[in-house]
This record gives structure tokens, sequence and C-alpha cells, in this order.
């Protein structure tokens, strides 16, 4: 079995430990289920919302979207590597 280490604020931490204990949970126990919902869901297991990408992001969004400075596609993991690079 593996463990993982997490550092969060210890306001974040206490709260936690003290909702999963009124759920009858311990903190393991609560992380390894949003660990196997993600599993399950392929992806995490609830809506996230009002995130706000910064500048950057939201321009590498939009450029996705309007399919600007998209390459490939590539034949094999070498091509696109080196694309990136610039090679």
């Amino acid at each position: 079995m593996a463990t993982i280490q997490v550092r969060v604020d210890d306001n974040i931490k206490a709260a936690a430990d003290f909702l999963f204990d009124s759920l009858g949970l311990d903190t393991s126990t609560a992380v390894r289920m949003f660990l196997s919902a993600s599993l399950a869901n392929d992806g995490i297991p609830f809506p996230i919302k009002n995130l706000k990408p910064n500048a950057e992001i939201q321009e590498a969004i939009t450029d996705t979207q309007q399919r600007r400075y998209l390459h490939g596609p590539f034949n094999t993991a070498e091509e696109a590597i080196a694309a990136m690079l610039g090679d």
C-alpha cells in the first residue's frame, strides 16, 4: 500500500478533520473515497465552479478553441517532443 503526503493549511486540515469526523469518516478514508470516485468518473467527481484562469491560461484556451498555434498530428512521441522543444 502506498502513502501520500499532502501539505495543506492547518485551518483547512482541522476543518476537514472535523467535517469528516461528523460524517463518521477519518480524513484518510475521505481522501481514498475521493481518489476512487475520481477514477470511477475519469476525472474530478464534482463540478469545479468559479475558477478564473489567469490571462496566460485564458489565452491558451482561446487559442485552442480557435485552433490557433496547433501543430501535428505527430506519428511518434519523439516528433511531438521535438516540435515542443523547437528542434
